[in-house]
């Protein structure tokens, strides 16, 4: 890849916080600091909230680190071009109930979290519930 080349970070897609339990973390991140409840997968151990302008979400996740979640055409593709700069492949790729994830780390050490939305977005229940995925 060059001068002209398709850059392969898209967009931010979240910011994952690491908490003990999605209670307490929606506790603080909705009830106390305002954000909105966009869903909740307990399943998954992740609740994604809405910042207050953008698309990024923040994502309470009681079974990952924080670390920032690039949104990418594909994930797969993304972890090539990330060894091919010299990074490394730390998770995956792997199926996610949306779309593909690989977790890198770049020549610098700097971890970031690759998602593909490929299978579609979560639908949810007035609760904010995960239901079902989309295309």
């Amino acid at each position: 890849m060059g001068p002209g080349a398709e850059p392969v970070l898209v967009d931010v897609d979240a910011v994952t916080l690491a908490v003990p339990d999605l209670d307490a973390g929606l506790r603080v991140y909705r009830d106390a600091l305002g954000h909105r409840l966009l869903w909740r997968n307990d399943a998954t151990g992740q609740a994604a909230l809405g910042t207050a302008r953008g698309t990024a979400e923040i994502v309470l996740t009681t079974r990952q680190s924080s670390a920032p979640n690039w949104l990418v055409r594909s994930a797969d593709a993304a972890a090539e071009a990330f060894v091919g700069a010299g990074g490394r492949v730390l998770v995956g790729p792997t199926d996610i109930p949306v779309g593909r994830l690989a977790v890198v780390a770049d020549p610098f050490d700097n971890v970031l979290v690759l998602v593909d939305l490929t299978k579609g977005t979560y639908t949810v229940d007035a609760a904010g519930d995960v239901t079902g995925v989309e295309p």
